[in-house]
């Protein structure tokens, strides 16, 4: 059974379907797409789930710990209550009333997504639909993925070890020709997380809370 891996791109959504070796990458409208992709056993994404309702989620410092210098490609997400915001000046206000801590407008940039995916999981918690980091993934596949993503060499570094699991310069090859390379790799490195997860082998952080939904505050890779 085939698998999906999920990464957030301005408004869309990069999907990647592991079978096997074979991976084939989609552009997907928005999270309902995502979770109606057929015939896929478990589906990961790149984007906070559980949400705190005060706090910083233990996931996200224990993930920071992990990848050390790569530890700002982990942005703290969002408390529950910031989901109700329109503005970022509001979303400050509220992220101080419920944790006493503002939010970066980076974070506040990821807030529409996770919004939306927040909206399409529903209830009750599904058990196929998983948090995961790119970062962590491309770290326990090979050591040596340590430039920026953004960099020619990070790219290098990012295809270099997905090689030897996926077919990934196939799927690359013949990707819709609008998606960005980064954003294809990181959905290439969720969904071999998303295949770990389905194998029992995956590893993951997190102190074992649950959030309002009763969804797990943890992430996998």
């Amino acid at each position: 059974m085939a698998v999906l891996g999920v990464d957030g791109w301005r408004g869309r959504w990069v999907g990647a379907v592991l079978d096997g070796r074979r991976v084939t990458l989609l552009d997907l409208d928005d999270a309902a797409a995502v979770l109606a992709v057929p015939d896929v056993e478990v589906v990961g994404i790149d984007m906070p789930i559980g949400l705190s309702d005060g706090g910083i989620r233990g996931c996200d410092v224990a993930a920071r710990r992990r990848l050390s210098g790569a530890g700002a490609t982990v942005f703290p997400a969002p408390v529950r209550p910031v989901l109700a915001a329109s503005s970022y000046a509001e979303a400050r206000r509220l992220a101080v009333a419920a944790s006493g801590r503002s939010i970066s407008a980076q974070t506040w940039n990821l807030v529409p997504a996770i919004r939306s995916l927040d909206d399409a999981l529903g209830d009750p918690p599904t058990h196929r639909v998983l948090e995961v980091h790119p970062e962590l993934a491309f770290r326990a596949l090979d050591d040596r993925v340590r430039d920026r993503k953004a960099r020619p060499r990070g790219q290098a570094q990012r295809i270099r070890a997905l090689a030897p699991v996926m077919d990934v310069l196939d799927a690359l090859a013949t990707a819709p020709s609008q998606l960005p390379l980064v954003d294809a790799l990181d959905a290439c490195a969720v969904a071999w997380s998303a295949q770990r997860i389905a194998a029992g082998t995956a590893e993951c952080v997190g102190d074992g809370a649950r959030d309002a939904r009763s969804r797990p505050m943890r992430i996998s890779w």
